[in-house]
């Protein structure tokens, strides 16, 4: 079916926002429509918004659907509409995706993934701890029990965490924390954690940044949780096949060894009025003992 030319027009408190093209295929394996996602970001705002909004956004900007091309989108799009806040990081004007309005607009755009800052905009001092697991391999069978491993080692440091799926092929660990540990605390807690395991399963894991360098080894990136850089937010959607969510799951369901992609924005509505966020459940992870052990080493 021909995309219609006849725009949606939704109703955004006291402002409209016009969604063209509402019937355009954006995940056509899917069956998922531009209005369709749109519909999905409003229902995934609450729990999506709340780990992007003091942080700087970069999203990733789909015209055609998964199947065409793509671009990075740091600099806000033009024109803004009024209730869309922004912030300046360097030179760059970044959208602050803190309201459902400004969410909705982005998808409007065909924004169909969030990734945003791990520093945020008015603390300088962490609220969170994240290791990313970074599959070599396109399809990893092991990455499941990689995260165990991981969970295992935290187990015993006496502290817990959040395994979410990243929405692609990876893992990502995160642990809120009390606030009071640096960045380069934070860095350095995850530099142990990794050259730990990388030492302790040789056959499973590996520190090595060059990718050429990693064989078909899991790469624990310790280094991307830092000022300046991004990771994909809880709850994004990913523009590959099947719509996967990144979605935060349990120790018990990684032990199931569940698949990235069974997590998707045609199931994860339901999914989350049953579990709701569980990175927003887990208390915060105090580190100061475990840090000034570390630091003895």
């Amino acid at each position: 079916m021909a995309a219609t030319q006849t725009p949606t027009m939704l109703k955004l408190g006291d402002e409209q926002l016009a969604i063209t093209h509402p019937d355009k295929l954006l995940w056509p394996d899917m069956g998922i429509t531009k209005l369709d996602y749109v519909q999905k970001l409003a229902a995934l705002a609450p729990y999506l918004l709340p780990h992007a909004e003091n942080r700087y956004l970069t999203t990733i900007r789909w015209p055609e659907g998964i199947g065409g091309i793509s671009f990075y989108q740091k600099n806000c799009p033009k024109p803004v509409p009024p209730y869309v806040r922004t912030a300046m990081g360097g030179t760059i004007n970044y959208v602050v995706l803190d309201s459902l309005p400004t969410l909705l607009w982005l998808g409007s755009l065909y924004s169909l993934e969030f990734h945003v800052s791990c520093e945020s905009l008015s603390d300088p001092l962490p609220d969170r701890w994240i290791l990313d697991i970074d599959p070599s391999l396109e399809v990893e069978p092991r990455i499941m029990e990689a995260a165990s491993a991981v969970s295992d080692l935290l187990a015993t440091l006496g502290l817990d965490a959040v395994p979410k799926t990243s929405g692609a092929t990876g893992v990502q660990v995160v642990m809120p924390i009390e606030r009071g540990p640096t960045y380069d605390d934070l860095r350095a807690f995850g530099k142990f954690v990794s050259e730990y395991l990388a030492a302790k399963f040789p056959r499973m894991f590996t520190v090595e940044r060059l990718k050429k360098n990693r064989g078909t080894l899991i790469y624990l990136d310790y280094l991307q949780y830092y000022p300046g850089r991004t990771l994909a937010a809880p709850y994004t959607p990913r523009a590959r096949p099947g719509a996967p969510v990144s979605t935060p799951l349990t120790w018990e369901e990684v032990r199931r060894d569940p698949k990235p992609a069974d997590y998707h924005l045609l199931n994860i509505e339901e999914r989350l009025r049953q579990r709701g966020d569980l990175i927003s459940l887990l208390p915060k992870q105090r580190l100061d003992r475990v840090l000034q052990t570390i630091a003895s080493l």
